[in-house]
């Protein structure tokens, strides 16, 4: 457990340089591990989501189901990403998304109180706190541009480029799901793909 937080420390570390061994040890005492299997939940729609999680092994899909009772996954996160539905988190409201764990998946979780107390002690802390959230941001805004402005085929190629480790690790229904394509249209655009 404490290499689980070692790791996710190292990251925060990084990210904001300037921390103190005294800050640093003061975060470390608000963390806890968080062990989940294949299947399992770390937040279910409609549930508040009372801690983020960062993933220090494993995966885990983000998804809601739409009104036709279908699965509609938004996104994946494997090791060194954070589990949440950050703006659900950060408001207390309940989440409009579920996030399972697609294998076992370890988390180093920080709550949403603790979180807040954090800040107070530091600007270093809301520092952090702020590249979070821009990430977050960052991330959505991708998202929501490559069905404007790209085709399921660029989609693809994009999935593959940025998330090469995951393409082995996912389903394609679920891939198929994220892309927003039935599974017929990914198989063309694979062979199409493999053609050139």
């Amino acid at each position: 457990m404490e290499a689980q937080t070692e790791i996710y420390l190292k990251s925060v570390r990084e990210n904001c340089p300037n921390l103190t061994d005294s800050e640093l040890a003061q975060f470390a005492a608000k963390l806890t591990v968080n062990e989940l299997n294949k299947k399992d939940f770390f937040i279910q729609s409609g549930k508040i989501q009372k801690v983020i999680g960062f993933i220090t092994k494993g995966l885990i899909r983000a998804f809601f189901i739409d009104q036709e009772g279908n699965e509609r996954t938004v996104g994946f996160y494997a090791e060194g990403d954070y589990a949440t539905h950050y703006p659900a988190f950060i408001t207390q409201k309940p989440s409009r998304y579920s996030i399972q764990c697609l294998e076992p998946t370890t988390f180093v979780c920080l709550s949403f109180d603790d979180m807040q107390w954090i800040y107070q002690q530091s600007p270093n802390f809301e520092k952090y706190g702020r590249i979070i959230a821009e990430e977050v941001l960052k991330r959505q805004q991708e998202r929501i541009e490559s069905f404007i402005f790209e085709t399921a085929e660029e989609r693809y190629l994009e999935f593959i480029k940025q998330q090469p480790g995951l393409f082995n690790r996912i389903s394609l229904s679920h891939l198929c799901s994220y892309l927003g394509v039935e599974r017929q249209s990914l198989t063309r655009i694979r062979q199409k793909l493999a053609h050139k």
